[in-house]
């Protein structure tokens, strides 16, 4: 069975960069989607280095990254992987998908 999609909020309240965190119901895992010039990702809201919520920092729209306000860890928004110290692992990538005028997300890990 495939994990359910979690709605995030209508498509047209995601303006680019823009962040919206939302909870997965079906497995208990924040979810941040970002809109990153029109294109929409998402990430566990959850620094790798310290459990700390990705959606208090700042998306930097040149880089393409996010930012932990916590001690300056940075992640691709793109693919999740971690740009510099003090965070070495990557966080989750999740899909997303903009359907009946809604954006949603799912963890989709097994």
């Amino acid at each position: 069975m495939s994990p359910a999609w979690t709605f995030v909020c209508p498509a047209g309240e995601l303006l680019p960069g823009e962040m919206k965190p939302v909870f997965d119901e079906a497995t208990g895992v924040p979810i941040l989607v970002i809109n990153l010039d029109g294109e929409l990702y998402a990430l566990e809201d959850r620094c790798s280095h310290e459990d700390f919520e990705l959606s208090a920092g700042a998306v930097d729209p040149a880089e393409g990254s996010i930012e932990c306000v916590l001690h300056g860890a940075r992640f691709d928004v793109r693919d999740g992987r971690a740009l510099c110290a003090p965070a070495y692992s990557p966080v989750p990538k999740f899909p997303v998908k903009v359907e009946d005028g809604g954006v949603w997300t799912r963890d989709d890990r097994d």
